[in-house]
């Protein structure tokens, strides 16, 4: 028998032996925190007959208990459970080590129930995450990131702290969204979204207040994202080359997650574009559902463990929410319904001022000399990317 069974035992043989033990226990102990049905169903006879005015529940606290407190609380339960005898009842009783210790014992039953709750709502929003993924949309993990959230404050009300996020002291070893199978639509979309950036640079501003590189799910489309904002910020002109270029400044293309012949077919200014905008809310969407899915993971190997105490239970699991709010607000400022949050990154959503793309295209140009050939033009695939990656700049 585990100490959580031997709680509840000795809570409910506390109120057979002193029913004004409710008087502490019911304004926040509930009758589904039980773990045991049979158990559930007699806290709950037991609420109900202090409700009706059983008379005794409605004595002080002292009198001499009589025999159809025990008899018609079982009776009660009975019609909420089968099998219950009052034999059973009267083992309770011998269960209960002290009954003015009942308080003790409900808060050792709340706790309990507070990570079986939790556990249960993670694994729901993990459930909702990867069947929205399979559909292609974000309703059913938004929800029940919603309910999650509001179980934990209410918890935490009942345990009688704050609902405030606190960082646990470890750092965070659940697994990554990049860590999870993408689907190849996701990948998809992430691509059209930085060719339509990449042919006109200009709809860039339309998405950078709300789309940051971590929505993208491939490492590689990251880095592009990251050069194309990088470019504008530095008012560069944006082409298949600058691209390329930057990537390869960032280290990408020798660390494997690119390489160039890749980064010139996505940037390809004669492939298919559209609009970033709707591109970029898929991309945010796709991003949302795997964060549900990250935080669902690591709330629930929080739950898990069964030395965190409740408070500190509820604050880290708060705090594990935290990305996924995060990517939930910038998804509403990508539908239109709220303001874009304040960007903290490298990226403005602004254009850059004029002085600095005349500074950047000037060095950007060759310069003209007395001497100097006439130049050719080399198509888009000819470029010698095993070149520029010799050539790094200094």
């Amino acid at each position: 028998m585990t100490p959580l069974i031997q709680a509840e035992q000795a809570v409910l043989g506390s109120v057979f032996l002193d029913p004004g033990q409710l008087d502490h226990l019911s304004s926040w102990l509930r009758p589904e925190h039980f773990y045991r049905p049979v158990h559930a169903a007699l806290y709950a006879a037991m609420v109900k007959l202090r409700a009706d005015g059983h008379p005794a529940a409605t004595g002080k606290s002292g009198d001499p208990i009589p025999l159809s407190w025990v008899t018609d609380t079982v009776q009660e339960a009975s019609t909420r459970t089968r099998g219950l005898t009052a034999s059973y009842a009267h083992s309770l009783i011998s269960a209960c080590p002290r009954a003015t210790h009942a308080p003790v014992y409900g808060r050792m039953v709340l706790e309990g129930a507070i990570h079986r709750s939790v556990t249960q709502h993670a694994i729901r929003l993990h459930q909702a995450a990867r069947a929205d993924a399979v559909r292609g949309g974000v309703e059913e993990t938004v929800h029940h990131a919603q309910v999650l959230a509001d179980v934990l404050a209410d918890l935490a009300h009942r345990w009688g702290t704050e609902p405030r996020p606190v960082q646990p002291p470890s750092p965070n070893t659940s697994p990554s969204p990049q860590a999870q199978p993408v689907d190849e639509q996701v990948l998809a979309d992430e691509e059209l979204l930085l060719g339509c950036i990449s042919a006109r640079p200009e709809q860039l501003l339309d998405v950078v207040g709300w789309l940051h590189p971590g929505d993208f799910a491939d490492i590689g489309h990251q880095q592009i994202y990251r050069a194309l904002g990088a470019l504008h910020h530095r008012g560069e002109p944006i082409d298949q080359l600058t691209v390329l270029w930057e990537t390869q400044r960032r280290g990408a293309l020798s660390d494997g997650a690119l390489d160039a012949e890749r980064v010139l077919r996505i940037c390809d200014p004669l492939s298919l574009s559209g609009v970033a905008e709707y591109f970029g809310e898929q991309v945010v969407q796709a991003s949302l559902v795997r964060t549900a899915a990250a935080s669902a993971r690591q709330v629930r190997a929080l739950a898990d463990d069964e030395s965190l105490a409740p408070g500190r239970l509820i604050g880290y699991a708060l705090h594990a929410l935290g990305p996924l709010d995060e990517v939930r607000r910038r998804l509403r400022a990508a539908s239109g319904t709220e303001p874009a949050p304040p960007r903290t990154g490298s990226v403005p959503a602004v254009a850059p001022p004029e002085a600095r793309i005349d500074a950047a295209r000037s060095r950007s140009r060759p310069r003209a000399t007395a001497a100097s050939a006439p130049t050719t033009t080399a198509a888009p695939h000819a470029l010698a990317p095993d070149r520029a990656t010799r050539r790094s700049p200094s």
